[in-house]
């Protein structure tokens, strides 16, 4: 491996505090109460290798909802049940430039969803994940990740309930014109499998470990790694996805939990979790992070 097994603590101390002046920027999201409690001075990273190698530094032992981190696994998680032709079926791969949480976009879409990285691809994949209720395809699709993965994630009920209580006027919007459009088979169990797969939580390790199944061969379908990839790269950070691929150049997803995975195809995968965010989204001093990090070890997938 490159400049990624070089990497060491020390060498990883220095980036770690300049990412922090940055989060600076951010501000915590207020819309879900259980999200607004997150202190913004709070900062981890983890570092996991194709080799095993692990680097872990920051507030590694907070745990936080992946909320729309987790849209790059259902896809991930439907592409290995169902194939690519029929997922595509139901949502496109093409680049956004509104909001993740835009109804306009999606009726001059005509209804169909642009991406899977935004919410109206991610309900619509959401109504298509194998279960029989919200409840259980969350519990089938959390064991089957961390099967594969060997990460530890679970829902946080605590998260879920807050995020039930302020639902989301965007989406109930979204849901009730994909119900329109025929693109959901039923609302009601769509938007639940949605606000709870979102409210999936587990520590920046665990994190890592779920990009890790994005990074190297052997866990799940090459195809299906590629495709995972290449939406990230251009869908990932929601309108600001072609800036950070031409200043980073990595696969990456964001949450507005916090949460932040960048893919190192053939080398690893780095999470980071730090809950102060840009307008867009986007979390401030994690993309400050890789993007320092990607520069220094030129680990760009253009390079």
């Amino acid at each position: 491996m490159k400049g990624f097994e070089k990497l060491t603590t020390t060498g990883l101390s220095a980036w770690i505090e300049q990412a922090k002046i940055q989060a600076k920027q951010g501000r915590v999201i207020d819309r879900i109460p259980q999200l607004a409690l997150a202190d913004p001075s709070w900062f981890a990273v983890h570092v996991c290798c194709k080799s095993g190698k692990n680097i872990s530094f920051g507030d590694t032992s907070c745990i936080f909802p992946l909320m729309s981190v987790i849209k790059t696994f259902s896809l991930l998680y439907l592409l290995e049940h169902f194939g690519a032709e029929t997922v595509f079926g139901w949502v496109g791969v093409e680049p956004s430039d509104a909001p993740f949480n835009s109804l306009e976009q999606l009726v001059s879409d005509r209804g169909r969803p642009r991406n899977p990285m935004i919410n109206s691809g991610a309900i619509t994949l959401a109504d298509k994940l194998p279960g029989k209720d919200a409840t259980q395809r969350t519990l089938l699709f959390c064991q089957w990740l961390n099967q594969l993965a060997g990460c530890q994630i679970s829902l946080d009920e605590v998260m879920l309930a807050s995020v039930r209580l302020t639902r989301s006027k965007a989406n109930e919007a979204i849901a009730n014109y994909l119900t329109e459009t025929g693109y959901l088979e039923n609302l009601e169990i769509a938007l639940d499998t949605y606000e709870q797969i979102c409210c999936i939580s587990g520590r920046v390790e665990d994190l890592a470990l779920l990009g890790k199944l994005l990074a190297c061969d052997g866990l799940v379908n090459p195809q299906n790694r590629r495709i995972v990839n290449a939406v990230m790269l251009t869908c990932g950070l929601y309108e600001a996805s072609a800036e950070f691929a031409v200043r980073i150049g990595l696969p990456m997803k964001s949450g507005i939990g916090g949460g932040l995975v960048a893919i190192v195809p053939g080398e690893g995968a780095i999470a980071c979790y730090s809950p102060g965010l840009d307008d867009i989204g986007n979390p401030v001093g994690a993309i400050a992070f890789v993007e320092a990090l990607a520069q220094e070890l030129q680990l760009s997938v253009f390079s």
